[in-house]
């Protein structure tokens, strides 16, 4: 039996295009941290309905991620990513255009719906672009990508809102656009300006034409089903569940936290913090991937969710200094999560990881869920009381590191001489 030999041939200009729509994915679904506090004075909206803007963008990759796949294998990458791009420019635009609470609900629901496709398209485009035998590397790459964009996207939120560039001719160009007092609006013409032009490069694009992987492969009806039945499927579903809306409850509520308790500005201190938090958890990969080769994933998914636990906890009960310490902390020690969560889930089943990558990626609507019901528990207690509620999905989170029980461990590098 012959096996096939690794691709040589490099599309560099793919690669770039999928790390462009990497920054892009990670810059637009995690402003909404930095903008919450905007947003809620903006509307007047209570901690529930809040709660309720991330809970329409994270529930979309909850109902297009399976969809998403089978459309990947009825149509071209072109298609796909020319038209999410192109109704992501028109769903931007729109919100821009007539700002109001309802709109931007719908404007989260249909970018989350987009962010779902092009997840799904850009994975396999990178192993062939970049070749198999360089997609770990350009993986671990394009995880850089997505978190300096995350750490950038606070400061244009700065750059737009802050009065110190009142005479700033784009900014003031882009807020002309959008009412005096929805500032923070604007950075919606901005993302309708990103998503038309990658509409128009992404079209103009030449792909390369590769048969995907059994990883890759969406799969049958039925092999869902049989994943379904698997206990192990059910609980890894419910760990991704959990890593994305314990980091998503932090993410979204830090500055509004900041500024309840601490009375810290959200459109300064606020927007830093969050950055920051982004920040570290982009180092906190890189350490991880060094910790990997030296530990068994479960021991550190173990340590990793221990140590979160006690920064979350000195974040929300500490001073201010505590807090924004604390914070940013947490985005360090849950970086390691998803990327063990993931794996150790992959590594415990022989078939079907093309379904099994399908339902995992479903389990990113925890990030709709945890955030809603922290601000629901904000409503009725406080916020503080809400944001303890995170305890709970990071016990789970904990005692995978117990029953896991891959039949593929992570290698290590044994570190005693013989």
């Amino acid at each position: 039996m012959e096996t096939s030999k690794p691709r040589t041939k490099r599309y560099t200009h793919i690669i770039g295009l999928v790390m462009i729509v990497f920054f892009v994915i990670s810059f637009i679904t995690n402003i909404l941290n930095s903008i919450i506090v905007d947003v809620k004075d903006s509307f007047d909206l209570s901690l529930t309905l809040t709660g309720l803007l991330p809970f329409t963008f994270f529930i979309a990759y909850g109902i297009m991620s399976i969809p998403a796949g089978f459309l990947s294998e009825k149509y071209s990458e072109r298609t796909l990513l020319s038209v999410s791009f192109l109704i992501m420019a028109l769903a931007s635009l729109g919100f821009a255009l007539l700002p109001q609470y309802g709109v931007f609900s719908i404007t989260l629901f249909v970018l989350g719906c987009c962010m779902a496709v092009l997840q799904v398209i850009i994975n396999p485009m990178l192993r062939v672009a970049g070749g198999e035998e360089h997609f770990a590397f350009n993986s671990v790459l394009a995880q850089l990508v997505f978190g300096a964009a995350s750490f950038l996207s606070p400061y244009l939120y700065k750059y737009l809102v802050n009065d110190d560039h009142s005479d700033d001719t784009v900014a003031s160009l882009l807020r002309g656009w959008v009412p005096q007092d929805l500032p923070w609006a604007s950075l919606y013409i901005v993302f309708a300006l990103i998503s038309l032009f990658l509409f128009i490069y992404v079209f103009l694009t030449k792909y390369p034409k590769f048969e995907k992987t059994e990883e890759e492969k969406a799969g049958s009806k039925s092999s869902y089903w049989d994943l379904l039945k698997n206990k192990w499927t059910i609980l890894y579903f419910l760990g991704i569940f959990c890593y994305v809306g314990t980091e998503q409850g932090v993410g979204n509520w830090i500055s509004q936290f900041l500024s309840q308790y601490h009375g810290l500005d959200p459109k300064t201190t606020g927007a830093d913090t969050v950055s920051y938090f982004w920040a570290m958890l982009t180092v906190g990969c890189l350490l991880g991937l060094l910790l990997l080769k030296v530990m068994d994933s479960r021991k550190l998914l173990i340590l990793a969710t221990s140590i979160t636990v006690i920064s979350l906890i000195v974040a929300l009960t500490g001073s201010a200094q505590m807090a924004l310490i604390g914070f940013p902390a947490v985005g360090f020690f849950i970086s390691v999560m998803y990327s063990i969560i993931f794996s150790l889930a992959l590594n415990s089943v022989k078939e079907h990881h093309g379904s099994l990558s399908g339902i995992l990626c479903t389990g990113i609507a925890g990030g709709a869920v945890i955030p809603f019901i922290v601000g629901g528990l904000g409503e009725l207690l406080s916020l503080k009381t809400g944001m303890f509620f995170l305890m709970i999905p990071l016990a789970f989170i904990l005692t995978i590191g117990f029953w896991a029980k891959p039949l593929v461990n992570n290698k290590t590098i044994s570190l005693k001489k013989d």
